[in-house]
């Protein structure tokens, strides 16, 4: 019994690779066997975890039309500037009201208006925020994105949302990328489409976000100077020329959907992975305050978000 969470875990994990598994039961899973019976891979799955999730969308870009993906993206700009501000603006007057300490309520607004952990882990090493600060951001965006892999889904049927709505819906609304395609892939091919495009321009807003947020930081007498550089997420670059090799060799399309098939096991796979690295002791480290900000803050967007689509402001 005492080593049973050795070979549960890569068990589990192969089991996520069937077809017929959906991406919320693997999220759990990792998350039950994590806090049921600890990860002795932590360390390892740590690293390997964005990088199969990078793999993940550079693959799903196999299956998608780049002049279909650059419409969208082009549609999409305007109310992204208007969302990130938005959250930015709602998002500080929340870290006011609940009292955070500064770098700890910027971590959790920069996961919210972008796209999550990514988000966090770039505005970190600019303003060099400390590794607590840093655990608290993480653990909140993730308590929230496991919550929105569940409840999207549904919450998109009760109100008779079409594909293309959810898609955007929940590219806008929830953090993580991986749980934005988790939450696609339940939904429909066309919401993953949409959901996918939009959610990969949003995170090109990490660079600029990060260089801006570093270059207040350093006029700020009472903070040190930016730590400069971040990971840049170069797998945007891999997802558009997979598109874009499908629309200007069509020949290769049968070849692009099982590759975007593969893709989508690979997800479902990165989801369980993410699940176990929701430890006892990050649950420890997030605090009942930060949480409230996160929590307060997603639910702001998420509303606006769903009000915006349901009266044709967007969409």
């Amino acid at each position: 019994m005492k080593y049973l969470n050795f070979v549960l875990i890569p068990l589990l994990g192969a089991l996520c690779l069937w077809p017929g598994l959906p991406s919320p039961l693997a999220l759990i899973m990792g998350v039950a066997v994590a806090l049921l019976l600890g990860n002795p891979y932590q360390d390892k799955i740590k690293k390997l975890t964005p990088r199969l999730m990078a793999i993940s969308i550079v693959g799903l870009g196999f299956g998608m039309n780049l002049i279909v993906l650059a419409q969208v993206g082009f549609e999409g700009l305007g109310y992204t500037i208007a969302g990130i501000t938005a959250t930015f603006a709602i998002g500080l007057l929340l870290g006011k009201l609940f009292e955070i300490q500064r770098d700890v309520s910027l971590l959790i607004i920069c996961g919210t208006a972008i796209c999550g952990g990514s988000a966090i882990a770039a505005v970190s090493a600019v303003i060099r925020a400390k590794s607590h600060d840093i655990t608290v951001a993480l653990g909140t965006v993730f308590l929230l994105n496991a919550l929105a892999l569940m409840i999207f889904p549904p919450l998109g049927h009760h109100f008779a949302l079409t594909e293309q709505q959810f898609g955007l819906w929940s590219a806008l609304a929830i953090h993580d990328t991986s749980s934005v395609v988790g939450s696609a892939l339940q939904f429909g091919p066309h919401a993953v489409e949409i959901a996918t495009t939009i959610k990969l321009a949003r995170a090109l807003w990490i660079i600029p976000m990060a260089l801006i947020i570093g270059y207040v930081r350093s006029r700020d007498n009472s903070a040190d100077a930016p730590a400069g550089g971040f990971k840049k997420p170069w797998f945007i670059l891999g997802f558009v020329l997979a598109a874009a090799l499908m629309t200007w060799v069509p020949s290769l399309q049968p070849a692009g959907h099982v590759i975007e098939m593969l893709a989508k096991r690979a997800m479902v796979l990165t989801l369980f992975l993410i699940g176990t690295g929701l430890t006892r002791a990050t649950l420890r480290a997030v605090g009942f305050r930060p949480f409230m900000q996160g929590a307060a803050l997603w639910l702001a967007v998420s509303s606006l978000t769903l009000g915006a689509i349901a009266v044709g402001w967007i969409g």
